[in-house]
């Protein structure tokens, strides 16, 4: 977390601010305290864009609708909202804990066993995000908070009901280059498929420490994606190898579903059993991680070529419920705004 800087607003709603948590394209999201003293995640549109563009109080006022539609057991509730206000603005229940690319670039590469039991995870919170009728359309570790209770989806920034039509002009690309599927590249319509390709990219990364489809500029990254195959680096061949490429099939019609997931990844689920059984020790926290006091979430970070942890597992940060997701808004990232 950083201090408010001089031009941040000290109170949104009935929320008081105390720090910033981060940003994006859209908006900058805040840590706050409720009336009561509970701490909540205050996402504020940037006055320039709510006041010059009504295009982005429009997709605010979809992130908000697109929160609330998920709900459940998958979603930290929204806990107020103003989508008309001046600026717009959001608030979430807060959840800490540092991204999954701050953990990768921190502690290097997850065990095959903890990269298996995150894409469960994962692809759990993705077929509830499609049961609801959204795609995501912008899945990457900046967007996965490694929380004491599971991994957690964040960001609806630029999610979009299926069939809705775009809110940007065509030609635009909205997403993350890394993390993109071939036509969200070629910017066609993208389709819950769509984000299971950016679910191979993210477990990729999370078993390697680097993304499928690395360059040093955007047309590099986007002409790999296109046209070569994945860089799946040293994953050995095995369950998880092998859904891993069907997740990065260039051809959206071979893609498996999110919900078809669950089950081929839930065997890597055995190693988070062990967490409660005390046979493997704990992941460091979030403050261990970022160092800083009270634990917030990190910006987002690079990831870095590391030697593997045999002692890390995505379990570690799944004592309570192995597997479950909870789908967190928080920050708002969009082409340019960060790699990972």
């Amino acid at each position: 977390m950083e201090p408010l800087q001089a031009g941040d607003p000290r109170q949104v709603g009935a929320y008081r601010l105390v720090g910033r948590l981060g940003g994006g394209g859209m908006g900058q999201v805040y840590l706050g305290l409720s009336p009561g003293g509970r701490q909540v995640a205050v996402k504020v549109v940037r006055p320039d864009f709510a006041q010059s563009d009504s295009e982005y109080r429009t997709r605010f006022a979809r992130e908000v609708e697109a929160a609330r539609r998920v709900g459940g057991l998958h979603t930290a509730p929204v806990v107020d909202a103003d989508p008309g206000g001046n600026p717009p603005w959001m608030v979430t229940a807060y959840i800490p804990g540092p991204s999954l690319a701050a953990v990768v670039a921190s502690i290097g590469p997850l065990t095959l066993e903890a990269a298996t039991a995150l894409g469960a995870a994962l692809a759990e919170g993705l077929a509830a995000i499609h049961a609801c009728g959204l795609v995501h359309r912008d899945l990457k570790p900046a967007n996965i908070i490694m929380a004491d209770d599971g991994p957690r989806i964040i960001d609806f920034g630029i999610a979009r009901p299926m069939g809705e039509a775009p809110l940007t002009t065509p030609g635009t690309l909205i997403g993350t280059y890394a993390f993109m599927s071939p036509e969200q590249v070629a910017t066609d319509a993208a389709t819950p498929v769509s984000d299971v390709f950016a679910l191979g990219c993210v477990l990729v990364l999370a078993a390697t420490g680097h993304p499928p489809f690395a360059g040093s500029t955007a047309p590099a990254i986007m002409h790999r994606i296109l046209h070569d195959q994945p860089d799946l680096g040293e994953i050995p061949g095995s369950p998880f190898r092998a859904v891993v490429m069907e997740c990065l099939s260039k051809d959206p019609s071979r893609r498996p579903r999110a919900a078809d997931l669950i089950a081929r990844l839930s065997p890597g689920l055995d190693a988070a059993a062990s967490v409660a059984h005390g046979n493997v020790p704990a992941m460091p926290s979030d403050r261990d991680v970022i160092g800083l006091e009270p634990p917030t979430q990190p910006p987002p970070a690079e990831p870095v070529a590391a030697e593997r942890h045999e002692n890390v597992s995505i379990t570690q940060h799944a004592n309570a419920q192995p597997g479950s997701v909870v789908i967190q808004i928080a920050g708002n990232a969009k082409i340019g705004d960060d790699d990972q």
